[in-house]
């Protein structure tokens, strides 16, 4: 299933859809005509674990376009926002996690050029998530060097603690796509949350796909663009440390909890790493895309405009 967190206008509340052929439904209202007491959130529809994604997914099914008096939306005619709109806790991040970004950034970052023995994790703060196509703030008094990362975002459905690399997958409520922005010129020795935790720096959407949907998330093709220019082309096959491992990785020291989010690294491509150098600023659009999820579209802004 392809989960959502939508509007139907600017004063209207967030609640949780199901896409189904293009038409956004109530999740709650819908669960009201099949008998089943289901959130208006995603994170409370997360917390039910993996019994409500079956329940709901063969409620769908089942209806065939039949939603009873729920309410259900052409896809287009909705505003979406970021699947979770407000984490309960930071993003895990993850650097250098593809092998030609590790060789692009030794030499345009100076990080090690020696490939990591384990994942590098960094993190996001909640304040730094965007929904589809809400703008990233450009502030030229913090950076200017604004780059950009394409990412599979992994999104974990229960709590994992020392859970073993064979069982990882099995945590996972499902996957969306996350721009990592960075402010490369924002690094505070060594540490990156500055760089990349800034208000606006964690674009995230459209929408979470369910892991029933994705069994092997290793195969997916993802890419992002600038000004309609691809700047980066790759396949998850590519990371080097695979989903799996990176949450068999984190939970060793720190609790998975339901709503928790990594964001498994970029592949090359990013600005830093072309010659010449380049950077985003006020006026361009990026675009990011990940097989099977789809597509987020993001323009740059300058920050005063939210001043």
């Amino acid at each position: 299933m392809k989960l959502v967190t939508y509007r139907t206008d600017v004063e209207a509340p967030a609640r949780l859809g199901v896409i189904d052929d293009g038409i956004v439904v109530d999740v709650a209202g819908f669960g009201e005509h099949v008998g089943l007491d289901l959130p208006s959130r995603m994170l409370d529809f997360i917390d039910l674990g993996p019994l409500a994604v079956r329940q709901l997914r063969d409620a769908v099914h089942s209806a065939g376009g039949d939603f009873g008096n729920a309410l259900a939306l052409p896809i287009e005619t909705v505003t979406l926002l970021a699947p979770i709109p407000r984490p309960r806790k930071n993003i895990f991040g993850i650097g250098l996690n593809y092998l030609d970004h590790v060789t692009e950034s030794a030499k345009a970052l100076d990080t090690d050029d020696a490939l990591p023995k384990e994942p590098v994790v960094f993190s996001k703060p909640p304040t730094a998530v965007v929904g589809p196509n809400q703008p990233v703030r450009h502030d030229a008094n913090m950076t200017q060097q604004l780059d950009w990362e394409v990412e599979l975002a992994v999104i974990i459905g229960t709590t994992t603690t020392a859970v073993a690399r064979k069982n990882a997958l099995k945590r996972v409520f499902g996957y969306s796509v996350m721009i990592d922005v960075s402010a490369r010129d924002n690094r505070r020795a060594g540490q990156w949350i500055f760089s990349k935790g800034m208000d606006s720096y964690a674009p995230f959407g459209p929408c979470i796909v369910t892991a029933d949907e994705i069994p092997d998330p290793q195969t997916l093709d993802l890419w992002l663009k600038v000004n309609g220019e691809e700047k980066q082309n790759s396949n998850t096959a590519k990371m080097l440390f695979k989903v799996d491992e990176l949450i068999a990785d984190l939970s060793k020291g720190i609790t998975l909890e339901p709503g928790d989010i990594i964001a498994t690294g970029t592949p090359e491509g990013v600005g830093a790493g072309r010659d010449p150098q380049e950077w985003l600023w006020p006026g361009d659009v990026m675009e990011a895309y990940v097989e099977g999820i789809g597509t987020i579209r993001h323009p740059i802004v300058n920050a005063s405009e939210f001043k």
